[in-house]
């Protein structure tokens, strides 16, 4: 991906693009997970632009990869405060017009809250890779296990290959998550108010969430929706089961964006 970066209030925002621009194509947007950030995303972008045609546009967050660091703790609200207050306005910086969101984990959550809470035009479609739209016992369990790796093992080293503020990334996500507060984190309320069509992937052994997430989305998403169960994949199916979650991804954004090409 071609790196660049993105200025909000004179605060830098690592990010990178693949293929055509927002002028001449669709964007696939990524919003990647509570640890990600543009470098982790690996070869998903050029495959996914290889296979559909569109750009591919990544960023990472405040207090991820390149991009500045944030205040912690974290508010409670983060997820919502990115979903409402940043995604619109590094949507506008970027100059994107038509996208899909394509968001992992907290990037799916993020993706939620902004296809539930805003008829944002620019969005024709969302793709909720292992997202949480509720806090379970077992995602409270792995966070606190991996508190607990990057306290004794060489997690630390091996994220701050990716993070400039390796403590700034870890801390504001993981803090953030095993606040007791944050056991109120629900945003099964948005769903309802998704009108754009929603494909919700998440793997068969994710530790992070049971399939409880994707049933509540069968059972309360009105507009067309497709989930998918991934096999032979943990917390992140992209990387874990690549042909198929990848080929899912490009042929919902065929579907989708078919009549919008140029």
């Amino acid at each position: 991906m071609t790196p660049g970066a993105l200025f909000l209030d004179g605060r830098r925002l690592e990010s990178a693009w693949l293929g055509p621009n927002a002028v001449d194509a669709p964007t696939l947007v990524l919003l990647h997970e509570g640890l990600g950030c543009v470098a982790l995303w690996r070869d998903v972008p050029e495959r996914l632009a290889a296979e559909t045609g569109c750009g591919v546009f990544a960023y990472s967050r405040f207090g991820y990869g390149q991009s500045d660091p944030v205040t912690v703790p974290r508010p409670m609200t983060y997820m919502h405060d990115e979903a409402l207050q940043v995604l619109p306005r590094v949507l506008d910086a970027a100059g994107i017009t038509r996208a899909i969101l394509i968001g992992h984990s907290d990037g799916g959550s993020i993706a939620t809250i902004h296809a539930g809470a805003i008829r944002d035009p620019r969005i024709v479609g969302i793709v909720l890779i292992a997202a949480h739209f509720f806090v379970e016992d077992p995602n409270i369990a792995s966070i606190a296990h991996i508190r607990s790796e990057y306290e004794t093992t060489d997690l630390r080293s091996r994220l701050a290959r990716y993070h400039a503020d390796v403590d700034n990334a870890f801390r504001g996500w993981n803090d953030a998550w095993l606040d007791p507060r944050f056991r109120d984190f629900d945003i099964t309320e948005y769903l309802p108010n998704i009108a754009v069509p929603v494909l919700a992937l998440q793997g068969a052994d994710d530790p992070y969430g049971t399939a409880a997430q994707l049933k509540v989305l069968e059972r309360t998403v009105r507009s067309p929706l497709e989930t998918r169960l991934i096999q032979g994949a943990s917390h992140a199916p992209h990387l874990e089961a690549k042909q198929t979650t990848l080929a899912a991804i490009a042929a919902f954004a065929r579907t989708n964006l078919t009549d919008h090409r140029t």
